[in-house]
C-alpha cells in the first residue's frame, strides 16, 4: 500500500502525531483534513530531504535495511534487530524492569548527557514521521509496514544524495570484466574432478596439490590462502581456498553437482550433466545464492549491492563509492569495513560478472556495472524472496 492508503486506515490519533512532526496547520479534528494537509506537506521535496539530511546514522543505517527487499511487513522482534544491527560498536539499549538506584550525582550526571533512544523509541519515532505503520486488522495487527511510494521516494532521495558525492570519470584505457569466466570455471572444475580422484583431508577439504592443479586450470588466477591467516564466515571450506574458489566450490555443492563421500570428491549425475550444457538462468543463480552465503558476516549486502548498481551506472571512483558506503559497512572479526568492501563485495561482483574494474590514469581504481549485471540485480530484487 501506499502512504495514502495507511493513512486512510491510521486512527486520528496517529495523525496528529504525523501531523505534528511535519507542523501541519489543519483542523486537528477532522481525519480528512489531517490526511490531506499530511500528504500535501509530504510530497514536497524540501520537507522530505529536510528530515533525511537530519537523520542520525544509525537511522539510515535502520531505514537503509528496509529499502530493498522484497517483504512488505515486519514483526516488532525484526524491526528491533535491525535497529540493534544498526549501532555499529555501540552498547545495545535494552528496557529494564527495575532499574537500580542512583545517587543524586550520578542522577545529575545522566541527566546532563543525551541518552541514546531504546529500539522501541527508535520504531516509534519513525511510526510518528509516517514511515512505519502498524497492520489494521487480525494478525497483521502486529506487524509493520513501509509505504511502497515512500520506499520508492527514499531510494531516490538518498541517491541523489549519495552521487553528489562521487567521482564519475570517463572510460579506463584497460579494465577487467570477467562475464562467463566463473560459470566456465564451473565446468573446469566438474571436468577435472570427474576425470581425478580428489582425495580429501579430514576436514572435508582437498588436499594443497588438488587445490592448486584446478587453480591453474581457471580463467582467473589466485593463490592459496596464507599460512596462519584467519578466514572463516564465507563458506564451507573459505579457510582453505581463495576467495573465488571457495565460493565456486560452494556453489557446486549447493548445486547438488559434486558429492563429498568416503572422503573423495565425486560428480553427481546432475554434475556430469553441467558438464555438457549450461543450465539456463545460471548466472541469476549464483548472484542470488552468494547473497544467501554472505548475508550471515554481512547483514545489509542487498541493499549495499544496490547501491553500488544504481551509483555505477557510468564509471565512478571506487575512493568515492568507499566514502559513501563505508559507513553502512560493520566491520566483522578481521574484516575491516574496507576490506569487506572491495573484498568481499566488489570483488566479488567482478568475478560474478556484475561489475567491470578498471585503472584510471588520474583517478586510480574505478568500476561500472555491466549490461547483465545491472539486469540481474533489478531482476532478482523483483523475483521471489532470496531468503
Amino acid at each position: 500500500m501506499n502512504l495514502s492508503d495507511m493513512l486512510g486506515y491510521a486512527d486520528i490519533q496517529q495523525l496528529s502525531r504525523i501531523a505534528d512532526v511535519y507542523r501541519c496547520e489543519c483542523n486537528g479534528h477532522s481525519k480528512n483534513e489531517l490526511i490531506q494537509s499530511i500528504l500535501s506537506t509530504v510530497s514536497r521535496n524540501d520537507v522530505f530531504e529536510a528530515q533525511i539530511s537530519t537523520m542520525k546514522m544509525e537511522d539510515l543505517r535502520f531505514l537503509n535495511s528496509l529499502l530493498f527487499e522484497v517483504r512488505s511487513s515486519y514483526s516488532l522482534e525484526d524491526l528491533i534487530a535491525r535497529v540493534q544491527q544498526a549501532r555499529f560498536g555501540e552498547t545495545e539499549i535494552r528496557e529494564e524492569a527495575a532499574p537500580p538506584p542512583k545517587s543524586k550525582r550520578t542522577r545529575k550526571k545522566a541527566e546532563q548527557e543525551p541518552q541514546p533512544l531504546s529500539p522501541r523509541d527508535i520504531i516509534a519515532k519513525f511510526k510518528h514521521q509516517g514511515w512505519l505503520f502498524n497492520g489494521f486488522s487480525g494478525p497483521n495487527r502486529y506487524l509493520f509496514q513501509v509505504p511502497n511510494d515512500l520506499k520508492s521516494r527514499f531510494r531516490d532521495t538518498l541517491k541523489r544524495k549519495f552521487a553528489a558525492e562521487l567521482q564519475y570519470t570517463d572510460e579506463p584505457p584497460v579494465y577487467r570484466d570477467e562475464q562467463m569466466l566463473i560459470q566456465d570455471d564451473i565446468r573446469q572444475l566438474l571436468h577435472y574432478a570427474y576425470h581425478n580422484e580428489i582425495q580429501l583431508t579430514p576436514d572435508g577439504s582437498m588436499y594443497k596439490r588438488f587445490s592448486v592443479q584446478l587453480l591453474d586450470r581457471f580463467g582467473v588466477r589466485e593463490e592459496l590462502p596464507g599460512k596462519g591467516e584467519w578466514r572463516f564466515g564465507y563458506g564451507k571450506h573459505f579457510n582453505y581456498y581463495p576467495n573465488r574458489m571457495s565460493y565456486l566450490y560452494d556453489y557446486c555443492y549447493h548445486a547438488k553437482y559434486i558429492s563429498e563421500q568416503q572422503a573423495v570428491l565425486t560428480v553427481t549425475t546432475i554434475g556430469q550433466e553441467r558438464i555438457v550444457a549450461k543450465p539456463p538462468g545460471e548466472a541469476e543463480e549464483m548472484y542470488r545464492y552468494w547473497l544467501k552465503l554472505y548475508k550471515s558476516p554481512i547483514p545489509n549486502l542487498l541493499s549495499l549491492v544496490h547501491w553500488i548498481n544504481a551509483l555505477s551506472e557510468e564509471w565512478v571512483t571506487v575512493q568515492s563509492l568507499r566514502q559513501v558506503l563505508l559507513p553502512f559497512i560493520k566491520p566483522y572479526y578481521y574484516d575491516s569495513a574496507e576490506m569487506i568492501l572491495e573484498q568481499r563485495i566488489m570483488m566479488m561482483m567482478v568475478h560474478l560478472g556484475l561489475l567491470r574494474l578498471g585503472e584510471h590514469p588520474e583517478h586510480g581504481t574505478v568500476v561500472r556495472m555491466t549490461k547483465a549485471g545491472r539486469a540481474i540485480v533489478a531482476g532478482v530484487s523483483l523475483a521471489e524472496p532470496i531468503f
